[in-house]
């Protein structure tokens, strides 16, 4: 892992915490757009289908607020990268 990685936050980790870094072994994508552009999600416990299909992520700071959460997904060119994909309830 290089040390710009290193320096990155991760979703859902209390920036406090020594969890809010990315950690040797573990598997990452960068979200992109939307609320969370910019952090990464750790996928290392991830199913296949969830890796291929993408996730919705419970975040306050969306369309909808506190109890929303915003749909990202692998880009079909990259899946390395993923992009937002809209808000919900």
């Amino acid at each position: 892992m290089d040390e710009e990685m290193k320096q990155r936050r991760v979703y859902r980790a209390d920036p406090d915490d020594s969890r809010a870094a990315p950690h040797t072994g573990r598997a990452y994508r960068e979200l992109v757009g939307g609320p969370l552009d910019g952090l990464l999600i750790d996928i290392t416990a991830l199913s296949a289908a969830e890796i291929a299909n993408g996730l919705d992520l419970a975040t306050d700071d969306g369309t909808y607020g506190p109890g929303g959460c915003s749909e990202y997904g692998p880009r079909a060119t990259d899946p390395q990268w993923w992009d937002w994909r809209g808000d919900r309830r």
